[in-house]
Protein backbone atom coordinates (compact mmCIF):
# COMPACT_ATOMS: atom_id res chain seq x y z
CA UNK A 1 0.00 0.00 0.00
CA UNK A 2 1.69 3.13 -0.92
CA UNK A 3 2.36 5.51 1.45
CA UNK A 4 1.13 8.96 2.13
CA UNK A 5 3.78 11.88 0.41
CA UNK A 6 5.39 13.99 3.23
CA UNK A 7 5.16 11.87 6.24
CA UNK A 8 8.90 11.47 6.70
CA UNK A 9 8.33 9.99 9.98
CA UNK A 10 6.06 7.74 9.01
CA UNK A 11 7.82 6.59 6.05
CA UNK A 12 10.83 6.13 8.25
CA UNK A 13 9.10 3.85 10.81
CA UNK A 14 8.44 1.73 7.83
CA UNK A 15 12.00 1.22 6.53
CA UNK A 16 12.54 0.34 10.30
CA UNK A 17 10.08 -1.78 10.39
CA UNK A 18 11.01 -3.61 7.23
CA UNK A 19 14.71 -3.19 8.25
CA UNK A 20 13.17 -5.15 11.74
CA UNK A 21 11.44 -8.12 9.88
CA UNK A 22 14.37 -8.86 7.64
CA UNK A 23 16.39 -9.39 10.48
CA UNK A 24 14.28 -11.32 12.48
CA UNK A 25 12.93 -13.47 9.57
CA UNK A 26 15.76 -16.01 10.22
CA UNK A 27 15.35 -16.62 13.79
CA UNK A 28 11.70 -17.10 13.76
CA UNK A 29 11.51 -19.72 11.00
CA UNK A 30 14.64 -21.20 12.98
CA UNK A 31 12.54 -21.34 16.05
CA UNK A 32 10.02 -22.44 13.96
CA UNK A 33 11.88 -25.39 12.54
CA UNK A 34 13.43 -26.76 15.76
CA UNK A 35 10.23 -26.84 17.70
CA UNK A 36 9.14 -29.15 14.41
CA UNK A 37 11.82 -32.16 15.56
CA UNK A 38 11.88 -34.85 12.57
CA UNK A 39 9.83 -32.32 10.15
CA UNK A 40 12.34 -29.55 10.77
CA UNK A 41 13.79 -30.11 7.72
CA UNK A 42 10.92 -29.91 5.56
CA UNK A 43 9.72 -27.26 7.65
CA UNK A 44 13.30 -25.59 6.27
CA UNK A 45 12.78 -26.63 2.99
CA UNK A 46 9.38 -25.34 2.36
CA UNK A 47 9.76 -22.29 4.33
CA UNK A 48 7.40 -20.25 6.95
CA UNK A 49 4.27 -20.88 4.51
CA UNK A 50 4.70 -24.86 5.63
CA UNK A 51 2.25 -23.35 8.19
CA UNK A 52 -0.96 -21.65 7.39
CA UNK A 53 -1.70 -18.70 6.74
CA UNK A 54 -2.67 -16.21 9.50
CA UNK A 55 -4.93 -13.13 10.32
CA UNK A 56 -3.73 -11.48 13.47
CA UNK A 57 -6.82 -9.25 14.99
CA UNK A 58 -5.76 -6.72 17.18
CA UNK A 59 -8.46 -4.64 19.03
CA UNK A 60 -7.28 -1.60 19.99
CA UNK A 61 -8.86 0.94 22.68
CA UNK A 62 -6.72 3.76 24.11
CA UNK A 63 -3.35 1.95 23.77
CA UNK A 64 -1.39 4.91 22.28
CA UNK A 65 1.61 4.14 24.49
CA UNK A 66 2.39 0.24 22.99
CA UNK A 67 0.29 0.05 19.71
CA UNK A 68 3.34 1.14 17.64
CA UNK A 69 5.58 -1.30 19.24
CA UNK A 70 3.19 -4.04 19.28
CA UNK A 71 2.70 -3.59 15.08
CA UNK A 72 6.44 -4.00 14.76
CA UNK A 73 6.56 -7.31 16.90
CA UNK A 74 3.56 -8.70 15.11
CA UNK A 75 5.02 -7.59 11.46
CA UNK A 76 8.68 -9.25 13.04
CA UNK A 77 7.24 -12.32 12.15
CA UNK A 78 6.19 -13.81 8.77
CA UNK A 79 3.96 -15.73 9.90
CA UNK A 80 1.69 -13.04 10.16
CA UNK A 81 0.03 -12.53 6.53
CA UNK A 82 -2.33 -9.80 7.84
CA UNK A 83 -2.94 -7.67 10.70
CA UNK A 84 -6.42 -6.50 10.96
CA UNK A 85 -6.47 -3.43 13.61
CA UNK A 86 -9.95 -2.49 15.05
CA UNK A 87 -9.82 1.19 16.61
CA UNK A 88 -12.47 0.15 19.14
CA UNK A 89 -13.37 4.64 19.55
CA UNK A 90 -10.04 5.23 20.86
CA UNK A 91 -9.84 8.79 22.62
CA UNK A 92 -5.85 9.12 23.37
CA UNK A 93 -4.46 9.22 20.16
CA UNK A 94 -4.44 5.66 19.25
CA UNK A 95 -6.49 6.46 16.11
CA UNK A 96 -3.82 9.01 14.91
CA UNK A 97 -1.31 6.31 15.05
CA UNK A 98 -3.59 3.81 13.76
CA UNK A 99 -3.87 6.46 10.80
CA UNK A 100 0.05 6.18 10.15
CA UNK A 101 0.24 2.42 10.75
CA UNK A 102 -2.49 1.46 7.84
CA UNK A 103 -0.15 2.37 5.18
CA UNK A 104 2.33 -0.37 5.92
CA UNK A 105 2.22 -3.63 4.05
CA UNK A 106 0.25 -6.37 5.79
CA UNK A 107 -1.93 -3.96 7.58
CA UNK A 108 -5.53 -2.95 7.83
CA UNK A 109 -7.17 -0.50 9.79
CA UNK A 110 -10.91 -0.46 11.04
CA UNK A 111 -13.00 1.61 13.28
CA UNK A 112 -16.13 1.73 15.34
CA UNK A 113 -16.73 5.39 16.04
CA UNK A 114 -17.96 4.73 19.45
CA UNK A 115 -16.24 2.14 22.46
CA UNK A 116 -18.57 -0.65 22.03
CA UNK A 117 -16.35 -3.11 23.48
CA UNK A 118 -13.35 -6.10 23.14
CA UNK A 119 -15.86 -8.43 21.88
CA UNK A 120 -17.57 -5.98 19.40
CA UNK A 121 -13.54 -4.97 18.31
CA UNK A 122 -13.03 -8.49 17.85
CA UNK A 123 -15.99 -9.68 16.04
CA UNK A 124 -15.48 -6.78 13.83
CA UNK A 125 -12.00 -8.56 13.31
CA UNK A 126 -13.06 -12.00 12.76
CA UNK A 127 -15.75 -10.89 9.81
CA UNK A 128 -13.12 -9.16 7.78
CA UNK A 129 -10.17 -11.81 8.14
CA UNK A 130 -9.31 -13.90 5.13
CA UNK A 131 -7.14 -16.28 6.08
CA UNK A 132 -6.53 -20.29 7.11
CA UNK A 133 -6.26 -19.43 10.91
CA UNK A 134 -7.43 -16.36 12.65
CA UNK A 135 -5.59 -15.38 15.94
CA UNK A 136 -6.58 -12.81 18.69
CA UNK A 137 -3.80 -10.26 20.01
CA UNK A 138 -3.82 -7.93 22.71
CA UNK A 139 -2.71 -4.28 21.78
CA UNK A 140 -0.92 -4.33 25.37
CA UNK A 141 2.44 -6.17 24.57
CA UNK A 142 1.62 -8.49 27.55
CA UNK A 143 1.64 -11.98 24.84
CA UNK A 144 4.59 -12.24 22.48
CA UNK A 145 4.06 -12.84 18.75
CA UNK A 146 7.42 -14.80 18.97
CA UNK A 147 5.21 -17.29 20.05
CA UNK A 148 3.30 -17.45 16.82
CA UNK A 149 4.94 -20.53 15.13
CA UNK A 150 4.08 -22.55 18.97
CA UNK A 151 0.33 -21.88 18.10
CA UNK A 152 0.45 -22.74 14.25
CA UNK A 153 2.35 -26.07 14.70
CA UNK A 154 -0.85 -27.91 15.86
CA UNK A 155 -2.69 -26.81 12.51
CA UNK A 156 0.01 -28.56 10.43
CA UNK A 157 1.37 -31.60 12.53
CA UNK A 158 -1.94 -32.14 14.84
CA UNK A 159 -5.19 -31.18 12.07
CA UNK A 160 -6.15 -28.73 14.96
CA UNK A 161 -9.52 -26.59 14.70
CA UNK A 162 -8.22 -24.69 17.76
CA UNK A 163 -5.14 -23.64 19.75
CA UNK A 164 -5.07 -22.05 23.13
CA UNK A 165 -2.44 -20.50 24.07
CA UNK A 166 -1.78 -20.88 27.96
CA UNK A 167 -0.26 -18.67 30.25
CA UNK A 168 -0.42 -21.53 32.96
CA UNK A 169 1.53 -24.15 30.88
CA UNK A 170 4.60 -22.62 31.77
CA UNK A 171 6.69 -21.14 28.81
CA UNK A 172 10.06 -19.67 28.79
CA UNK A 173 9.42 -17.48 31.12
CA UNK A 174 5.99 -15.10 32.75
CA UNK A 175 5.58 -12.48 35.32
CA UNK A 176 4.04 -13.92 38.51
CA UNK A 177 -0.22 -12.82 38.53
CA UNK A 178 -1.34 -11.26 41.50
CA UNK A 179 -3.17 -13.84 43.99
CA UNK A 180 -6.71 -12.43 42.80
CA UNK A 181 -5.79 -12.65 39.18
CA UNK A 182 -4.75 -16.13 39.61
CA UNK A 183 -7.54 -17.61 41.27
CA UNK A 184 -9.91 -15.49 39.24
CA UNK A 185 -8.44 -17.12 36.40
CA UNK A 186 -8.40 -20.12 37.89
CA UNK A 187 -12.04 -20.23 39.06
CA UNK A 188 -13.29 -19.10 35.47
CA UNK A 189 -11.43 -21.80 33.95
CA UNK A 190 -13.04 -24.24 35.98
CA UNK A 191 -16.48 -23.41 35.71
CA UNK A 192 -15.87 -22.80 32.02
CA UNK A 193 -14.48 -26.11 32.02
CA UNK A 194 -17.28 -27.87 33.61
CA UNK A 195 -20.27 -26.62 31.30
CA UNK A 196 -18.00 -27.49 27.98
CA UNK A 197 -16.37 -30.87 29.53
CA UNK A 198 -13.28 -29.50 28.31
CA UNK A 199 -9.94 -29.77 30.33
CA UNK A 200 -8.49 -26.43 29.29
CA UNK A 201 -5.83 -24.76 31.77
CA UNK A 202 -6.78 -21.08 31.21
CA UNK A 203 -9.97 -20.45 29.48
CA UNK A 204 -9.62 -16.42 29.54
CA UNK A 205 -6.36 -15.96 27.49
CA UNK A 206 -6.17 -13.64 24.91
CA UNK A 207 -4.14 -16.17 22.48
CA UNK A 208 -6.64 -18.39 21.17
CA UNK A 209 -5.80 -19.18 17.22
CA UNK A 210 -9.02 -20.31 15.35
CA UNK A 211 -9.20 -22.13 11.54
CA UNK A 212 -11.50 -19.69 9.80
CA UNK A 213 -14.03 -22.17 8.64
CA UNK A 214 -14.60 -23.08 11.78
CA UNK A 215 -15.19 -19.27 13.32
CA UNK A 216 -17.54 -19.25 10.12
CA UNK A 217 -19.54 -21.60 11.18
CA UNK A 218 -20.83 -19.86 15.18
CA UNK A 219 -22.73 -16.56 15.55
CA UNK A 220 -21.06 -14.27 18.39
CA UNK A 221 -22.70 -12.00 20.58
CA UNK A 222 -20.33 -10.23 22.99
CA UNK A 223 -19.55 -6.97 23.12
CA UNK A 224 -16.67 -6.79 25.94
CA UNK A 225 -15.10 -9.35 27.67
CA UNK A 226 -17.64 -12.13 27.66
CA UNK A 227 -16.15 -12.87 24.61
CA UNK A 228 -13.86 -15.25 26.27
CA UNK A 229 -16.37 -17.81 27.66
CA UNK A 230 -18.72 -17.23 24.63
CA UNK A 231 -16.28 -17.99 22.30
CA UNK A 232 -14.92 -21.17 24.12
CA UNK A 233 -18.53 -22.64 24.88
CA UNK A 234 -19.53 -22.61 21.21
CA UNK A 235 -16.30 -24.08 19.87
CA UNK A 236 -16.75 -26.65 22.13
CA UNK A 237 -20.08 -27.63 20.68
CA UNK A 238 -18.74 -28.07 16.84
CA UNK A 239 -18.61 -31.47 16.26
CA UNK A 240 -15.41 -33.44 16.06
CA UNK A 241 -13.53 -30.20 17.14
CA UNK A 242 -9.90 -30.43 17.88
CA UNK A 243 -8.90 -27.86 20.68
CA UNK A 244 -5.14 -27.47 22.20
CA UNK A 245 -3.17 -25.67 24.04
CA UNK A 246 0.47 -25.04 24.12
CA UNK A 247 3.03 -22.88 26.74
CA UNK A 248 3.20 -18.91 26.03
CA UNK A 249 5.29 -16.25 27.21
CA UNK A 250 3.31 -13.61 29.10
CA UNK A 251 4.41 -10.18 30.86
CA UNK A 252 1.09 -9.14 32.46
CA UNK A 253 0.62 -5.68 33.52
CA UNK A 254 -1.87 -3.83 36.07
CA UNK A 255 -4.20 -1.13 36.15
CA UNK A 256 -1.53 0.88 36.78
CA UNK A 257 -0.41 0.35 33.90
CA UNK A 258 -2.96 0.45 31.68
CA UNK A 259 -4.83 -2.91 32.53
CA UNK A 260 -8.67 -2.62 31.62
CA UNK A 261 -10.20 -5.62 32.97
CA UNK A 262 -11.99 -5.31 36.46
CA UNK A 263 -13.74 -7.38 39.63
CA UNK A 264 -17.17 -6.25 37.35
CA UNK A 265 -15.39 -8.31 34.22
CA UNK A 266 -15.26 -11.42 36.28
CA UNK A 267 -18.30 -11.22 37.31
CA UNK A 268 -20.08 -10.62 33.67
CA UNK A 269 -18.11 -13.92 32.50
CA UNK A 270 -19.18 -15.90 35.58
CA UNK A 271 -22.86 -15.12 34.12
CA UNK A 272 -21.79 -15.98 30.57
CA UNK A 273 -20.37 -18.90 31.26
CA UNK A 274 -23.86 -19.95 32.44
CA UNK A 275 -25.59 -18.26 29.89
CA UNK A 276 -23.64 -19.96 27.19
CA UNK A 277 -24.03 -23.12 28.22
CA UNK A 278 -27.93 -23.39 27.83
CA UNK A 279 -28.45 -20.70 25.04
CA UNK A 280 -27.29 -19.57 21.82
Amino acid sequence: MAGRPGNVNQDNEAVQIEATERAMRGPRLLEAVQAGGARGGELLARGPRALPTLSVVVPVYNEASTIRTLVQRVLASPLATEVILVDDGSTDGSSAILAELEDLDRVRVLRHPANRGKGAAIRTGFSLATCDVVLVQDADLEYDPADFPKLLRPFTEAQAHVVYGSRFLRGEFARVPLLRHYVGNRVLTFLSNLTTGLSLTDMETCYKAVRRDVLQGIRLRSERFTIEPELTAKLARVPGVRIFEVPINYRGRVHAQGKKIGWRDGVSALWAIVRFAVVD
